[in-house]
Order: C-alpha cells, then structure tokens, then sequence
C-alpha cells in the first residue's frame, strides 16, 4: 500500500477543513430557518443569513457563493411562507430587510472580488512589463558599453587597410593595427560577459593589479579620439599607489565611460580650451582616479540625476553610462560622484579600495 507524500497530506487536510466548513454552515442555516420559521413575524432571523454569506466568502468561489445567496433568499422566503404566527405586515418587512440585507452582502463581496482580481491583473501586468525593461535595459547596457570598442575596432580596420594599401604596403604598421582590432575585440567580448554577469548578480572577478597601468591602456584605446579633436590630456598619476583589488575589466569600463564624457563634453567649447586632467591619488584610504573636463560643467539641479538610469541632457544619449559606471563602482567597493567647477567644466571621482584594506577585512 502506498503512503501519501507531502502534497497528497496537504491536499486531504484541505478537503477536510472545505468539508468542515460546509457542514458547519449548513448546520447554521438549518438553525436559522428552524429560528425563523418557528418565531413570530417580528423576529427577523433569517437577516442573518446575510453573515452566512460573509463568512462563506473566503472558501466559496463566486458561482457557489451566487447558488449560496440565492439558496437563502429562498430559506427567507419559505419560512415566511411556513410562519403562522404574528403581524403579516411586519412579517413582510422584515423578509424585505432580509432578503435586502442577503443580496447587499453578496452584491459587496462580488465588488470586492472583481477589484482584488483587477490589483492581481495589474500587478502581473506591472510584473511582464518589469521584465521586459530589464531586457532592454541589459539590451542597451550592453550596446551602450561595446560601442567603443567596435568603434576603435573600425579605425584600426580603417588604418590596417590604408597601411596595406601603401606601396610598397607598411606591414609593421598594419600587423600593430590588426592587433589591436584583435585587442579590442577582446575587450568588446569581456564587456558582454561582466555585463550578463553583473545583471544576473554575480559577483566581481576580482584580481590585483596596477591601477595606474589600467587607467593607461584606457587612454591609449582613447588616444585616437582625444588626437583627432585636439584635446590637451594633463595626467598626473601618483607613482607610488599600491596596487587594487577589484574587477579590472568593470574598472577600465568606468573610466572609459568617464573618459568618453569627458570628451564629448568639451567639443562643443572652443578648440583652444579643450583640456581634459586625469588624477590619481591616495584619499581617506582609497585609490581615487579624478577626470576634469573643461565643458560646460553641470547645470543646476542636474547633479542629483546624473547617475539614474535612462536621464540625460544629451540628445543623442541613452542615460546609461553612469548609471552603470556607479553599479559597477559599488559592485567593486568603492563610491562615485560628480560636481560642477566653479572655474567652468565638471570632474568626476570614483574610488577603488586598495590590496591592504580589502585583506585588513
């Protein structure tokens, strides 16, 4: 013989508790038409079967709740046909009342149901609609963060193609370019996978390693960028920085994303004034790297939106960039944030926590 497993238990201590229930109510409603019927007209008993009814709510589906009320409706109206004693007049009132009070109880519970079933309906509404965000929302993460490095893959292709075609064909050059393009698709690769795995909550792969050398293979992927628009690059990295732990690759995406405002941020000035200083340096503990532009800094009232998701001033922009620059900077421990220079332009600083305080822990 086969013993039932958890659910068959849980399933037959249900039916049970259903039956009951029912028993109990029938036993009640017998109770009240027998009150009722054999009481004078003035005792309005059956306007209690309007409390039968609230009480079956919560284990009745609609229909049986329906077939419910209208089973008492019609008890109502029985025991009155069967009373024999006292005022008819009153009698008939009091039925009235009854069966008012019966069918206002039902017509209530019916109301509260549909607007639970419509707040149910919403929220699962609320829910798909949620999801669907998060996709496009991992869907333009992850375009937004490799537009770089496919941009700098077409240049070295562009570059690569011209070295060739010279004559006689520039091959040292053309070999840098095609390592490059292969460097960078590397890069594009690695940002797709820290991004699917920052969205599926996976923690940071995290090394060791020299923050001032990372910070400079950023700028040598941007050096091209920052040649073409004539921007002034003033470095002033601390030599004596220990070195970090954290994700490099989600590192090198905050100060490309950095970076690239930076840059974008003072085309629209006058070419003379195109000066972007780049900082690193020790503070309260953490390994800080500062980026200052000369643009047009930050207006007023923009500072507490900069780092929300999809808001931006730009026209052309998607409102990502830092939202994910300060996720990826959380993720590794550290903090970011931004203001306006009162000289012109806008800097911003994120921190890094160093080897020695990420093993003091």
């Amino acid at each position: 013989m086969t013993r039932p497993d958890g659910a068959d238990r849980t399933g037959m201590k249900a039916r049970l508790h259903l039956w009951i229930r029912l028993i109990l109510l029938a036993a009640v409603m017998a109770l009240l038409f027998v009150v009722d019927t054999a009481t004078n007209y003035e005792v309005a008993a059956a306007v209690f079967y309007a409390l039968v009814v609230l009480t079956a709510a919560p284990f009745l589906n609609r229909r049986v709740l329906i077939r419910l009320s209208a089973l008492c409706v019609a008890l109502t109206v029985l025991s009155f046909v069967l009373t024999a004693k006292g005022n008819l007049s009153t009698g008939l009132a009091n039925m009235g009342i009854s069966v008012v009070a019966i069918l206002m109880a039902t017509w209530l519970i019916l109301k509260m149901d549909a607007a639970r079933q419509a707040a149910q309906d919403a929220h699962a509404k609320l829910v798909r609609i949620a999801r669907i965000k998060s996709l496009e929302g991992l869907t333009t993460s992850i375009a937004h963060e490799i537009n770089q490095p496919l941009a700098a893959i077409v240049t070295s292709g562009t570059a690569c193609g011209h070295w060739l075609a010279h004559d006689p064909p520039n091959l040292d050059r053309a070999r840098q370019a095609l390592g490059r393009i292969v460097q960078d698709a590397g890069r594009a690769s690695a940002i797709v996978a820290r991004v699917r795995s920052l969205t599926r909550g996976d923690p940071p792969s995290t090394t060791v390693f020299s923050f001032n050398e990372a910070v400079q293979e950023v700028i040598g992927v941007s050096s091209g960028e920052i040649a073409r628009h004539g921007i002034a690059l003033v470095l002033e990295l601390a030599p004596d920085l220990p070195p970090v732990h954290a994700d490099r690759v989600q590192i090198q995406q905050v100060i490309g994303n950095l970076l690239l405002n930076a840059i974008e941020a003072i085309l629209s000035g006058p070419a003379q004034s195109r000066v972007i200083h780049m900082a690193s340096e020790v503070v309260g503990g953490m390994v800080q790297l500062s980026i200052r532009d000369s643009g047009p800094g930050i207006p007023a009232g923009v500072r507490d939106h900069l780092f929300e998701a999809f808001w931006t001033t730009k026209e052309d922009g998607m409102g990502i960039g830092l939202s994910i620059s300060r996720t990826l900077v959380e993720a590794n421990g550290g903090q970011i944030e931004a203001e306006a220079v009162k000289t012109g332009g806008a800097i911003f600083r994120f921190t890094v926590p160093p080897v020695q305080q990420e093993n003091s822990r």
